[in-house]
């Protein structure tokens, strides 16, 4: 549902780039740049003088960068607040976490009427690292559109493990090139695909070169839309080894093709997605001993990606709305 950094980057070099400024009178650059917390500011101020002017039920805020946004249009409007959270801090910093974000976080969660987490785990850490009552939050877990991808002729005769997302901290990344090297010691007829690009991109380029696996290993960058259906359909097993992921979308869209996907325990998809192997994220002996009986035994693969196809199909976004808009009614 959010535009990634990558993207975001690649939308402001295709199109004019220029200073808006709002009927409110505040000014925006658009950038995720060192004045971001004086934007979250301005854009609280204009909510807030929206929600004066506007007649409306309810507020509904995603994560942090809008919470205090939120809070200024219910302090005017006095209707209720939503905040919906997709990850918090602790997702995506561990322990380093930044204390201003940390403080937007806890104020959006302790001020608003109810709380939607995008997971159970996800909730589990607003209530024990954000001190929130359980009472006031509800579990929505995220959908998936409904799509059918064409098939892609592999080009190779090896088989292709893909690893696709940020390449970052949250996600893992070098639990996924310490599995590929365990794997490639008992079967050498695999191809390893890691697609994306993030601050931790040149550490596992020289991780890679250290194990010696270069000619096993291959590096994308950042992939959109079709070339991402395309990698997505030549992939024999998808494998996402997040530290936490408060849900994860792309096991989702490998099983919309038809792969099998192995996923970490520390995932929010973990929960509804139970044709899958779930390991933990930093055990990556059972990660290369679960990639290497997926890709030898083809009905374990079969079973995994027909099993999960049938799942998939009832994890809409239709089923997310219903459950927002439940909550909204008892809140007005």
């Amino acid at each position: 549902p959010y535009t990634t950094p990558e993207l975001f980057n690649e939308i402001r070099r295709t199109s004019v780039t220029k200073e808006r400024q709002s009927e409110y009178h505040f000014s925006f650059s658009g950038n995720y740049g060192h004045n971001l917390f004086e934007e979250v500011a301005n854009y609280a101020s204009v909510a807030a003088q929206i929600a004066n002017d506007q007649k409306f039920d309810v507020i509904h805020a995603h994560d942090w960068l809008t919470f205090p946004a939120g809070l200024a249009a219910k302090d005017v409007s006095g209707k209720p607040l939503v905040i919906h959270v997709h990850a918090t801090e602790f997702d995506r910093s561990g322990e380093n976490v930044n204390p201003d974000v940390f403080k937007a976080e806890q104020a959006g969660m302790l001020g608003a009427d109810h709380i939607i987490a995008v997971s159970d785990l996800t909730r589990q850490v607003i209530i024990s690292r954000y001190g929130i009552d359980a009472k006031k939050i509800s579990v929505v877990h995220n959908g998936i559109q409904q799509k059918e991808l064409p098939k892609v002729e592999k080009p190779i005769k090896d088989k292709i493990v893909t690893f696709l997302g940020r390449i970052t901290f949250q996600k893992g990344p070098e639990y996924f090139v310490s599995a590929a090297h365990k794997v490639l010691q008992r079967f050498p007829h695999v191809q390893f695909v890691m697609a994306g690009s993030g601050d931790k991109l040149e550490d596992m380029i020289r991780m890679v070169a250290w194990l010696g696996i270069g000619s096993h290993f291959h590096f994308t960058g950042f992939l959109k839309g079709a070339d991402v259906n395309t990698l997505l359909s030549q992939t024999d097993l998808y494998v996402m080894p997040s530290v936490s992921e408060p849900f994860g979308i792309s096991p989702l869209e490998a099983v919309q093709a038809d792969v099998p996907v192995i996923i970490s325990k520390q995932s929010g998809v973990s929960e509804v997605l139970k044709n899958a192997i779930k390991i933990d994220f930093w055990d990556t002996e059972a990660l290369a001993d679960t990639i290497h009986s997926v890709l030898v035994h083809q009905p374990l693969a079969y079973t995994l990606s027909n099993g999960a196809a049938v799942e998939v199909k009832s994890i809409t976004w239709d089923v997310a709305a219903g459950k927002v808009l439940s909550i909204y009614r008892q809140l007005t």
